[in-house]
């Protein structure tokens, strides 16, 4: 058994789950991953017994539990300083604890509107004018984090940091519903796309069979 267990949703729709778990991925520690399949009958429970919020991610380590996607990622910065998962300069660092705040706290239409789902692609679909802003709003953080700070790397702040992880449940909603991009933020999402442990995550999404039909939209329909 390793030290790490981290308790995510179904791959193919848990966004949070994705955050919490990339950057553990990412570091290439030892650890195990348990799936409990979200709005089943008993799924409540069983997260309850493993994450006292009732919700995924939860990382459990050496007795300790962390239960949330951000904290879990400040956690295993704390504990893995060498693998700088956040960015070394402190006017970066801040930005970047920022922008990956303002995914944490904010972006409620577009969570709804565009929901996670690696399963499907659904063009044509017309959302609301929120959600609309906030997808500008995104295009226009990963413009600003590249132009400050990106010049060391294909990611926000040059290397792959936490922020990335917060937003890389984005990069798959915006190829779901195949949202137009700029050259930049184009870029950007291919490289989170690629990055080895999204493709895991990918791989292992495409062997899930349980369809959650609140996530599952009709090509064209409205919100």
């Amino acid at each position: 058994m390793a030290d790490f267990t981290i308790y995510i949703g179904n791959r193919v729709y848990s966004s949070w789950s994705l955050r919490g778990w990339l950057p553990l991925k990412h570091l290439g520690v030892a650890f195990d991953e348990v799936m409990i399949p979200l709005y089943v009958e008993g799924s409540k429970d069983t997260i309850l017994r493993r994450s006292p919020s009732g919700k995924v991610p939860a990382l459990h380590h050496q007795g300790r539990t962390v239960w949330e996607s951000l904290a879990i990622g400040e956690y295993l910065a704390e504990k893995f300083p060498a693998a700088t998962l956040w960015p070394e300069d402190p006017g970066a660092r801040a930005f970047a604890r920022s922008v990956s705040n303002e995914m944490h706290a904010g972006f409620s239409n577009l969570r709804v509107e565009l929901s996670m789902n690696l399963r499907r692609v659904i063009p044509g679909r017309r959302f609301s004018a929120d959600a609309l802003a906030q997808i500008e709003r995104i295009k226009e953080i990963w413009r600003d984090c590249r132009a400050r700070y990106g010049k060391g790397g294909p990611f926000l702040f040059g290397p792959f940091t936490i922020a990335d992880a917060m937003y890389a449940p984005v990069v798959t909603r915006f190829r779901t519903y195949e949202i137009a991009l700029d050259p930049i933020c184009a870029a950007y999402a291919d490289a989170v796309w690629k990055l080895p442990a999204m493709q895991a995550w990918c791989d292992a999404a495409a062997k899930e069979t349980i369809v959650i039909d609140r996530f599952e939209y009709e090509p064209g329909g409205s919100i």
